[in-house]
């Protein structure tokens, strides 16, 4: 179901389904290398071509600024009507994209391909429109200037000083099935500049970029790089012929940081990566300074992060406080081959930044280090990346003074113990050890470490009770004690933040080894969806939801809520999320909060995929919830990609379940027919050949002779009846068709029944029945536990000589009533055979019947016919000989006052 966002950020239903394309669009793009050079003539003037070839087209979002001859252009074409989003002081008209989905032309013209939609659209950017168009099977005609392709935008800034905000990532530019390059001479645009033709006079704010010198850099870009996209094409058919060759490709890095110079580093790198064809890479290395950024900071970290995504590159997180080294083994582990770094002019950052330089070359003497400069000030005036003021805290600040008091007592009792001044330095040394194993930060053992200077110099220096100090090596004394403070400070605050640092990565991989431990040992796919949530809350420690997919639809949700949360599901998972949900399903793409799409969810949402199909969907609660880290949300990932494997599974092995059944039933099919083919032959040939006696010599036979062949034909007919309902039961039963009856009955009408239907030999037997109570009653269909007497007092007939006795009797055995059928005959030979007795189409040896027939149905029938009443089947030996099937029935109590 498409959804629409209001004013307020929430979701509303647009339209119906509507089936999807198994084709993807094409998507066209016109460029220029400047406003004005006729991109969108372009692109209609194509457009009227299409038509007159038979193509339906419509035009998504146009604006042409009342110029006559874009205008002129228009005619002729549909154009789809704008949603106008309400605003506090005005509002705007922006593309409807499910007016789009609900047409479903053959063509949609879009202009301005990197426009930001107002906030109340689904998506943050029209591009994203184009990509669910494309999704849906919709080719798209679209414009762009050069300037809004991301990874120019350092150089474009560096040309024209303007830096453009609506921008696309490359990816969008990359994937386009063809560029079209408008062009036009610098000294014509500039005519039309003049001439009004490109801004009106109020609109006039990019004039100055219109100069030859500007305008013909900016084409020669546009040049360079539509032919680059002409040459991607040619690599990829080239890497798609190699793909055995051993991957010698680049592989480039670029540290992630909250710095404004980040971005700057990411796209040149991003451009790096294009003109080498290889890897890009992003490594983030969390840090105790990483987690002390201002939430300003963290935003700006972010930021850069989907930056990265946008271009590529993939993200890789590693902890530890010594970047230098963390990228240096990252670099040796991974094969990278060139690492970019940016560069800050100012002295304060330089340092910084050198540092991290020369170690990386020391620790990588034959790694490529780029340095990117950066040379925005208005970026670096008054930028604090870390948290201005300390945090303090009550608790903290009182263990600091008690360690410092009791230091001071031991140091005032070894005083009058009269101890050297060595012990009752190391004793203040002690206490600032504990002290940064206590407290967190680093502001109190540097107070701890400064503070017991001071005192030991106030209490155990002369003049005592005084700061000053006598002898001239007390300075050295102090600084001496000052210094190893702050170092077993330093390394205490290092060892137990190592320690933390380890303990967190334990945890979270002991998470991701229990997650998959987990996984493996769930029975189906509901088992492993909870298995899967409940180790994202575990990992997240927030709220998760999960939509089950089931014949191509969204379930209900699961609620996984987290510990002591109060928590309102109806908020999570009413119409308005489970439409995001919904929209996850059908487009493969994530949604909701911190993305671009449907941003005003409260949920975050994943689409947990097996290849290209959608297994189910995952909500993360983001509501008042500070965004996911780096880490965790590659953790996350790594996690639902294994629940999508394990849910592939599943489907796969269900899929093979499914294919065992359609084979067994294929095998049982064709031992039906064979099994029919050979034993009707053989009844039917007896009734036509004693039909055609009859009929043929009726005269010459006797009454005598007559009887016998009409018994004959009556016996074949009898068999063949019960064979055609065995049949019908059977199929019954398999198709799962059979609708039971259940009624309390009398065991003794049941018996009589049945014997009035057995096999007509039954007079060559004695028949006996034996009942505990002429009242006994048992919960049946009446009509089905006949048949099963049936057939096993004709099996007892069949598989018995002449004479024998047959005992039919019926026993109460708590709340069960147990029918036993017993013969004197020569009993089963084996246990084999009896375990294979109730097998469909087995027959047994008949040593004493005509051996014609015997399709091996009957007991197979009525082991199914008691398993469906809830009851126990077998066999056993008789004593002496012979042999006792059984089965089990409920029993019912008889009610007296009826």
């Amino acid at each position: 179901m498409a959804a629409q966002q209001n004013d307020a950020g929430s979701i509303r239903d647009r339209n119906t389904d509507m089936p999807v394309r198994k084709r993807r669009g094409r998507l066209k793009i016109f460029i220029g290398y400047a406003p004005g050079v006729g991109k969108t003539c372009a692109m209609l003037s194509a457009a009227h071509e299409e038509q007159k070839e038979g193509m339906d087209i419509v035009i998504g979002y146009m604006e042409h600024d009342d110029r006559p001859y874009t205008a002129a252009l228009l005619e002729g074409l549909e154009l789809l009507p704008y949603i106008e989003i309400s605003g506090e002081e005005s509002s705007t008209k922006e593309f409807d994209v499910d007016q789009a989905l609900q047409r479903r032309p053959d063509l949609i013209l879009l202009d301005d391909l990197a426009h930001a939609n107002a906030a109340g659209c689904r998506h943050r950017k029209r591009y994203q429109d184009v990509e669910e168009l494309l999704r849906a099977g919709i080719h798209v005609y679209t414009t762009i200037d050069i300037q809004q392709i991301e990874s120019l935008t350092d150089i474009v800034y560096s040309i024209t000083g303007i830096s453009v905000n609506e921008r696309i990532p490359d990816s969008v530019f990359d994937r386009a099935d063809q560029v079209e390059l408008v062009d036009i001479e610098p000294d014509d645009l500039i005519e039309r500049l003049y001439r009004g033709k490109i801004y009106r006079e109020s609109e006039n704010i990019q004039a100055h970029i219109f100069t030859k010198e500007k305008l013909t850099a900016l084409r020669e870009i546009a040049l360079r790089n539509t032919a680059s996209q002409l040459n991607r094409i040619a690599v990829q058919i080239s890497d798609q012929a190699k793909t055995n060759e051993f991957d010698s490709k680049e592989h480039i890095l670029v540290f992630l940081s909250a710095a404004a110079s980040n971005k700057k580093v990411i796209r040149t790198a991003a451009r790096m990566a294009a003109a080498f064809h290889g890897h890009f890479t992003t490594l983030f290395v969390e840090t105790q300074e990483a987690r002390e950024l201002t939430p300003k900071n963290k935003t700006k970290l972010r930021e850069n992060l989907r930056l990265a995504e946008q271009m590529g590159a993939h993200i890789a997180t590693m902890y530890g406080d010594d970047i230098p080294g963390q990228i240096a083994e990252y670099v040796k582990t991974s094969h990278v081959s060139k690492i970019v770094l940016g560069r800050s002019p100012y002295k304060k950052r330089r340092l910084v930044k050198t540092n991290v330089m020369d170690k990386l070359t020391a620790l990588l003497p034959n790694t490529e280090i780029y340095i990117i400069p950066f040379t925005d000030p208005s970026l670096y005036k008054k930028m604090n990346y870390y948290a201005k003021y300390p945090n303090l805290s009550l608790a903290d600040t009182i263990k600091t003074i008690a360690i410092l008091a009791i230091c001071t007592i031991i140091g005032l009792w070894f005083k009058y113990l009269e101890f050297r001044e060595a012990n009752i330095i190391t004793v203040y040394i002690l206490g600032v050890l504990l002290n940064a194993m206590v407290t967190k930060g680093r502001m109190y053992s540097a107070i701890s470490s400064i503070m017991s200077v001071l005192v030991f110099n106030y209490f155990f220096t002369e003049p005592y009770y005084s700061l000053q100090a006598y002898d001239s090596g007390y300075p050295v004394t102090f600084l001496v004690m000052l210094t190893a403070s702050f170092m077993t400070s330093t390394l205490t605050m290092r060892i137990r933040e190592q320690a933390r640092q380890s303990a967190h990565k334990a945890y979270r991989t002991e998470v991701l080894l229990e997650t998959s431990r987990k996984l493996q040992q769930a029975k189906d796919s509901s088992d492993i969806i909870n298995e899967m949530a409940y180790q994202m809350v575990k990992l997240l420690d927030r709220t998760v939801i999960f939509y089950s997919v089931h014949q191509g639809e969204l379930l209900a949700p699961q609620v996984f809520s987290k510990k002591e949360s109060a928590f309102d599901p109806e908020v999570y998972i009413g119409d308005n999320e489970r439409a995001v949900a919904e929209w996850v399903y059908k487009n493969n793409k994530r949604a909701g909060a911190t993305t671009d799409t449907f941003f005003g969810a409260k949920c975050l949402y994943h689409a947990v995929r097996g290849g290209d199909q959608v297994l189910a969907v995952a909500a993360i609660v983001m509501d008042q919830e500070e965004p996911l880290e780096v880490f965790e949300n590659s953790l996350m990932l790594a996690m639902l990609g294994e629940c999508a494997l394990a849910l592939e599974k599943e489907k796969l092995n269900e899929k093979q379940q499914e294919i065992s059944m359609q084979i067994q039933q294929e095998q049982l099919r064709a031992s039906l027919l064979r099994s029919i083919s050979h034993d009707l032959r053989t009844p039917l040939t007896s009734i036509s050949g004693n039909a055609g006696i009859l009929l043929g010599n009726s005269e010459v036979l006797n009454n005598e002779q007559k009887k016998d062949l009409y018994s004959d034909i009556y016996d074949d007919s009898m068999w063949l009846i019960n064979l055609v309902e065995n049949l019908l039961s059977m199929s019954r039963i398999e198709n799962g068709n059979l609708n039971l009856n259940f009624q309390a009955e009398l065991m003794e009408e049941i018996i009589s029944e049945a014997l009035l239907h057995v096999n007509r030999n039954s007079v060559k037997h004695v028949i006996q029945t034996n009942l505990d109570d002429e009242l006994m009653m048992a919960r049946m269909d009446s009509r089905l536990i006949i048949q099963v007497l049936i057939n096993m007092v004709d099996n007892a007939i069949k598989y018995t000589q002449d004479g024998s006795h047959i005992m039919i009797s019926a026993r109460r055995e708590r709340h069960r009533v147990v029918v036993e059928i017993s013969d004197d005959g020569p009993g089963i030979p084996s246990e084999e055979v009896k375990d294979k007795l109730f097998d469909m189409f087995y027959t047994a040896d008949n040593i004493h019947g005509d051996g014609r027939r015997g399709l091996g149905l009957g007991l197979s029938l009525c082991k199914s016919i008691v398993n469906a009443h809830g009851g126990t089947i077998g066999v056993h030996n008789n004593v002496p000989k012979g042999a006792v099937f059984y089965f089990t029935l409920q029993a019912e109590e008889v009610n007296i006052h009826e």
